[in-house]
């Protein structure tokens, strides 16, 4: 499997699944949330309403993924993972990793042969970059890839790109 890193927009990535790094209700919110929401347009959201109000009443809980459509955005899919907010008290570590272990879990099961991923929870979770880039490429080098053939990090400044590359 390719990893690659690009500084960018997640919303313009030309690959079979984008990752949104969500909050657990689902329903949008700030950062590449609110990207993807904005971008995609209304149905992406109304898949994510149908899950609220079927298989996942009470959101999806930090360290799981779901698929819906990518709406107008160039991507097949979009993945939604909830990553876990940092903690200098509790260490958080494996929900972060299994965050991006079941984003690529369900692009597998979509067939996908391309994923993009933002910096799961080093925005306003707090994640440290640093960290956070250990953490998302130990996991996707772990990844034994059936389907998927590249997975490339979006990211959006230039210090979470230095921060990655330096763990390339």
């Amino acid at each position: 499997m390719d990893i690659r890193l690009v500084q960018g927009d997640i919303t313009e990535q030309h690959v079979d699944v984008v990752v949104n790094a969500a909050n657990s209700s689902l329903l949008g919110g700030g950062g590449v949330d609110g990207a993807i929401h904005r971008r995609g347009g209304p149905a992406i959201l109304a898949q994510c309403r149908e899950l609220r109000g079927s298989r996942l009443p009470d959101g999806l809980p930090a360290g799981q993924a779901v698929a819906t459509t990518a709406g107008d955005l160039p991507a097949g899919w979009v993945v939604h993972t909830v990553g876990p907010v940092h903690s200098t008290r509790e260490d958080r570590s494996a929900v972060l990793a299994s965050a991006y272990r079941e984003s690529l879990r369900v692009a597998e099961e979509l067939g996908a042969t391309t994923v993009a991923f933002p910096a799961v929870s080093a925005g306003v979770y707090g994640w440290p970059i640093d960290d956070a880039a250990r953490i998302a490429l130990e996991t996707v080098r772990a990844h034994d890839a059936h389907s998927v053939q590249e997975v490339r990090f979006v990211l959006f400044n230039q210090a979470a790109y230095d921060a990655f590359a330096a763990r390339l």
